[in-house]
């Protein structure tokens, strides 16, 4: 996907895709998937990943909404990732299947272990 098209992509008003049109724009380096999976198994997967950060105190913005959103679209979706120039932030994207929509996204902070205090 072309750099130009992705940003049109995160021209949405959320927190999350603010900060990822940002980041894409501060030279971040990004892959979004060819393939799309089925929108049940990214919620799946995503819900657990959410339990589980929360569990070590994380909070990752917007997270909870992209599980919902993509159980709501219901139909397959392509996943994609934006890393930080300066590696101190991820975002993930979940787009239509033909890619030409941006169906939700996320993102947290890097490194993702939290440092116990001192």
């Amino acid at each position: 996907m072309e750099r130009r098209v992705l940003e049109s992509l995160l021209a949405g008003d959320d927190e999350a895709s603010v900060i990822a049109l940002a980041t894409v724009r501060g030279g971040a380096t990004y892959w979004v998937s060819d393939a799309a999976q089925p929108a049940g198994q990214h919620a799946g997967v995503f819900s657990r990943r959410l339990r589980r950060m929360r569990m070590h105190g994380l909070e990752p913005l917007g997270l909870e909404r992209a599980v919902q959103l993509v159980r709501e679209h219901g139909r397959p979706v392509r996943a994609g990732m934006i890393d930080a120039a300066d590696r101190t932030w991820t975002t993930l994207l979940f787009l239509t299947e033909d890619g030409s929509a941006l169906v939700a996204c996320a993102g947290w902070p890097l490194p993702l272990v939290k440092k116990p205090p001192l």
